[in-house]
């Protein structure tokens, strides 16, 4: 079985941050917005955090408090032919 390496594996783990936001709904959001979602339970919140961050529990930081899945918007580049 060929092992899956997590998308925003790195040398040094992400700080992931997992609690509730307003709506009652579970997010697990990496410290600088570089990955995140919604969920429907803490389990799979804590399930998500834990493999992107590569397993690493230490990393992991359950806030009391509201937090938003709030993830910088792409930036894209103009399209090939494009004039300003």
């Amino acid at each position: 079985m060929k092992q899956v390496e997590p998308p925003s594996c790195s040398r040094v783990a992400s700080t992931v941050f997992v609690g509730r936001n307003r709506r009652g709904n579970w997010v697990a959001r990496e410290r600088n917005g570089l990955f995140g979602g919604l969920f429907v339970n803490r389990a799979q919140a804590l399930k998500y955090a834990l493999f992107e961050n590569g397993h690493r529990r230490e990393n992991l930081i359950e806030v009391s408090r509201e937090i938003e899945l709030d993830i910088p918007p792409i930036r894209r580049l103009p399209a090939r032919g494009a004039y300003a």
